[in-house]
């Protein structure tokens, strides 16, 4: 049994104001969202983890192959009418957000699709509630805001008005993020950027950093 709804991804609406995005709450099917959640890697603190440095296994392995697969991308394509033909995906996991994290901003240009699956057990916190934004310096100018809740799919195509972000929120906020960019050089890139931060990262948690 698939672990996404692809139904209810099919049938949310494409929302165009300000920018293209849909929401889908509960994507991740509410009887499978436990087992991956039991199999969520650890993360050695804030900031964005390559798969290549966490231990990826069990049901969490398994529904991001699933999330890398022929029909989840053959899905957004439909949905946002784009081809991602020959263009290579990439994800990263978070498992904590920082006072700092959430500030406005845009992807960058080598990004073409943004998806956010959130893996939170319910959120009830004001802070950390990812808000569609129409402006890049104020929050409460928002035309949707998403909360972290468990299972919560987000997508938006990435446009020099993709403006998103948050109030700061510190503490535990699981999230995948998975881009579809424009060329295998800026996974190079990215993935080892974010490579080298979770090494020092580990290195720094042996000394109680």
């Amino acid at each position: 049994m698939a672990y996404f709804d692809y139904e209810a991804l099919a049938t949310a609406p494409l929302v165009r104001d300000p920018y293209d995005f849909i929401a889908v709450e509960n994507f991740i099917r509410p009887e499978r969202f436990a087992e991956v959640s039991a199999d969520f890697p650890k993360v050695p603190g804030p900031g964005s983890h390559p798969p290549s440095e966490l231990t990826i296994a069990g049901h969490f392995a398994a529904a991001m192959a699933e999330l890398d697969g022929p029909k989840f991308r053959e899905s957004i394509e439909r949905k946002f009418g784009v081809d991602l033909t020959g263009r290579p995906a990439m994800y990263t996991v978070r498992g904590f957000t920082r006072e700092k994290d959430g500030e406005i901003h845009t992807d960058t240009k080598s990004k073409i699709i943004t998806v956010l699956l959130y893996m939170n057990e319910g959120w009830e916190k004001s802070g950390g509630r990812l808000r569609v934004l129409r402006s890049p310096t104020n929050l409460e100018d928002y035309a949707a805001e998403i909360s972290p809740n468990g299972g919560t799919l987000l997508v938006f195509r990435r446009s020099e008005n993709s403006w998103h972000g948050h109030y700061p929120f510190e503490g535990p906020r699981r999230t995948i993020q998975m881009n579809w960019v424009t060329d295998q050089g800026v996974v190079d890139r990215e993935q080892g950027r974010h490579r080298l931060s979770t090494r020092i990262k580990k290195v720094a948690s042996l000394f109680g950093a």
